[in-house]
């Protein structure tokens, strides 16, 4: 049998965004909430090292391993979520194209944008700390909402994110009380480049 090991040089590194100054997103909220960003890569990391430290006794090390998987996929999730949030202000806000196969989509999905959106809004405002995610299934070829607890929990297996939206308290908290996250979420779309969506959406959609 084929032995299979880790590449042990390769090593997953924060990405930089170019984000311009956000209508009622401060910049300290960003930058602030980029840290934590930097700490979900910097523990995905520190994680596979550990695992793979522990697998040369797997038996040994059977329970240490299992919750280190567990916490693994809030890690990586947390980066991989952070980094479609923040990509999707870079260039500054635009409007969806209603030319452009996204809106078709949606269209298709949930008979207009508005209907759409309102759903979405709604996800959004679930109690608790999480995600409300838009997804492209390859499978179905559809557009699906969905509601992620935490960071990872929920998340639906093969399908792309096309837009990810962070309801964690850290991402408005500087700018907005907790009883003032509806208001995040408008302001969140009003930021919004859709032409960074849309880019999402077709990749999903050849991938």
């Amino acid at each position: 049998m084929k032995s299979w090991r880790t590449n042990k040089n390769m090593k997953y590194e924060p990405q930089t965004f170019n984000i311009p100054s956000l209508n009622e997103i401060s910049v300290k909220t960003i930058e602030e909430h980029l840290k934590l960003y930097a700490g979900y890569v910097k523990n995905t990391n520190l994680i596979l090292e550990k695992i793979d430290e522990l697998a040369k006794d797997s038996e040994e090390n059977s329970y240490v391993l299992g919750e280190l998987q567990r916490r693994f996929a809030f890690e990586f999730d947390g980066m991989r979520n952070h980094e479609y949030y923040f990509k999707s202000f870079e260039g500054g806000p635009t409007a969806l194209d209603t030319n452009e196969a996204l809106a078709k989509a949606i269209e298709r999905e949930f008979g207009n944008f508005e209907t759409w959106l309102t759903r979405f809004k709604a996800i959004a405002m679930t109690r608790g700390v999480g995600w409300a995610i838009l997804y492209y299934d390859p499978t179905a070829k559809r557009l699906l909402n969905t509601w992620i607890d935490e960071q990872h929990l929920g998340h639906l297996t093969g399908l792309q994110v096309v837009l990810a939206l962070d309801m964690w308290e850290h991402s408005f908290m500087l700018d907005y009380a907790p009883s003032e996250k509806k208001k995040y979420v408008e302001v969140f779309f009003e930021n919004l480049n859709w032409k960074v969506v849309e880019q999402n959406y077709k990749t999903a959609e050849n991938s």
